[in-house]
């Protein structure tokens, strides 16, 4: 079903809009379970009321997300999209989202369906809207119908991450930035209307020069930007070094190598939906997306989805992917 976004500005426990509730202690929630390779898992019983659930346990859900970084919840059995929104309301403010990269249906003020992308194909890697001057916080995902096979939504630790990847790699883009460049179009990706929340070019322009991004009208009256963004960052709470972007996913080598040359036969190389380059304006050679996206593979937990799921994820802390699936499949990732 739905993915939310939560702002960046205060952990989950300090946001605005929350219930209020009384609370003892973390440990009054039952055990979580942690196994190697896959997310931390707390197994609850369904209830007639999810979200007077999710308010009676919000801060102790909280604490299990700040020492982990993430937590699958089993058995909540969120069953549509307006319980599903009234559990995401009192874990937090919601957030409008802003630079789509693809579309998606919106259920109600922050709550979004899953970005359409193909079934067969795995969407690697990323922290959600690492882009954005403001990115969300935490992600909030609910499953209401679980794909017949495949379909995990994977989860990675950042500081991990950064650890694992080469120092000079690491020092290279710390030191530049990365760049990611948008063209957009009415036939792949989001259009401007569904990125910007409007097609009126002054009021693009006014948030593009807000939001610290360059921006070109095409002759054909196609819209072409370029943002720089910081590699690492630390996380606001802990201050840890995070491996925190979306170097790889958004980059072309990462695309099926058919798709890749027939969008360049079609737009030419500098005319892609979309692409990452060093901030300097190099390009990422192939290599470099292999090396990145084999150490996210290597530092990631799966667990299948069962419907009626709640599944939170630090966005700082934590990349989140979508595996390829088969069936059905109504959930956020």
């Amino acid at each position: 079903m739905a993915a939310a976004r939560l702002p960046t500005r205060l952990p989950l426990d300090e946001e605005k809009g929350g219930a209020e509730m009384t609370y003892s202690s973390p440990t009054s929630m039952p055990d979580v379970d942690r196994k190697p390779g896959k997310p931390p898992i707390l197994r609850v019983e369904a209830t007639h009321d999810a979200a007077r659930w999710a308010s009676e346990h919000r801060k102790a859900l909280s604490a299990v997300v700040a020492e982990h970084g993430a937590l699958l919840v089993h058995g909540l059995g969120l069953r549509d999209a307006a319980e599903t929104e009234a559990v995401f309301r009192q874990l937090g403010s919601l957030m409008a989202e802003k630079e789509a990269f693809a579309p998606r249906r919106r259920y109600a003020e922050g709550v979004y369906s899953a970005s359409k992308w193909p079934p067969n194909q795995h969407m690697c890697m990323h922290h959600e809207l690492s882009y954005a001057i403001e990115p969300p916080g935490l992600m909030l995902f609910a499953c209401l119908v679980a794909a017949t096979g495949g379909g995990e939504t994977p989860v990675a630790d950042s500081p991990n991450v950064l650890n694992a990847l080469p120092a000079d790699l690491v020092e290279r883009f710390e030191r530049v930035g990365w760049l990611l460049i948008r063209n957009y179009n009415n036939e792949i990706g989001a259009s401007v209307a569904e990125a910007f929340g409007t097609d009126d070019r002054r009021t693009v322009e006014s948030y593009c020069r807000a939001h610290a991004i360059e921006f070109e009208w095409q002759p054909d009256g196609a819209l072409r930007t370029w943002q720089r963004r910081s590699a690492v960052v630390r996380h606001p709470r802990t201050g840890q070094r995070c491996w925190f972007n979306q170097i790889a996913f958004l980059n072309e080598w990462t695309m099926d190598s058919e798709l890749r040359e027939y969008l360049v036969d079609i737009y030419g190389e500098d005319g892609l939906p979309f692409n990452t380059r060093f901030g300097n304006g190099d390009p990422i050679g192939a290599d470099v997306i292999q090396v990145v996206d084999q150490v996210y593979e290597e530092n990631t937990a799966r667990e299948r989805w069962q419907s009626g799921d709640l599944f939170l994820v630090d966005n700082v802390r934590t990349a989140h992917g979508r595996e390829s699936f088969e069936g059905p499949r109504v959930t956020g990732g």
